[in-house]
């Protein structure tokens, strides 16, 4: 069955993740940069729901440099070290390789997220916080990181080096996130579709304890669109 190939891919690249330091180093990253805007946040915010909004509002722009990192090898690496032949000829589908190796990145990324909930365990043990706001905020920033790394797996499918596909990654995703800058140079529709593009004018909402379904069917339709791609490019490679 599809999901199973699906589920295979992920398990072997979910492993191939703990064999190599990355997925340590950037967990480890994560977990200090977001840990150093909580504490920053909890000294200067008064309320506990205002440090966690301010420290996730400020976390977003570190999945920029998470999800290049976690993605720019899967299908790049494979390029390069002539793997991809082997794969691309087994029985399994084009896209079963691009979900199984997103669900993987996926993962990793779930897992370093999941160890920033201790600063939430810190303000429920020494106060009362609202819990909406809390949710919606860590609901933002997994959508958020998914998209960076589909970004990411498309742009590993387009090269054999690691570093090239990081770059490109890297500027898509920093155009996603200041394009809103843009909306201030201009007015009417424009400036409200620039608004709408940008995947921190996307997230805003999450921080306010607000769960828009407008956002979330933004992250969830730019999450297919760049594994379309993806699949896209990994069928042309195929052809090629």
């Amino acid at each position: 069955m599809p999901i199973r190939k699906v589920l295979a891919i992920a398990r072997k690249e979910t492993r191939s993740y703990f064999v190599s330091p990355i997925a340590y180093v950037v967990a480890l990253v994560f977990v200090s940069l977001t840990g150093y805007f909580f504490v920053d946040a909890m000294s200067s915010e008064i309320f506990p729901e205002a440090s966690v909004n301010s420290y996730t509002g400020r976390s977003i722009f570190i999945l920029v440099l998470v999800g290049p990192l976690l993605t720019m090898k899967l299908l790049a690496e494979e390029q390069k070290l002539g793997t991809i032949e082997l794969l691309l000829t087994s029985p399994v589908r084009d896209w079963e390789v691009i979900l199984g190796k997103f669900f993987a990145s996926l993962a990793i990324f779930g897992s370093a997220l999941a160890l920033t909930l201790v600063y939430v365990a810190f303000l429920f043990a020494f106060g009362n916080p609202d819990l909406g706001p809390i949710v919606t905020a860590y609901v933002g920033l997994f959508l958020f990181g998914a998209g960076a790394l589909a970004v990411g797996l498309f742009t590993s499918a387009l090269t054999s080096n690691q570093i090239v596909a990081a770059i490109l990654s890297y500027g898509v995703l920093t155009l996603l996130t200041i394009i809103h800058l843009a909306a201030d140079q201009v007015d009417g529709a424009t400036a409200a579709l620039l608004n709408e593009l940008s995947m921190v004018s996307q997230f805003e909402d999450f921080t306010r304890g607000i769960l828009n379904l407008r956002s979330v069917i933004y992250y969830l339709s730019m999450i297919v669109m760049f594994l379309f791609l993806a699949v896209r490019a990994l069928e042309f490679r195929r052809w090629k």
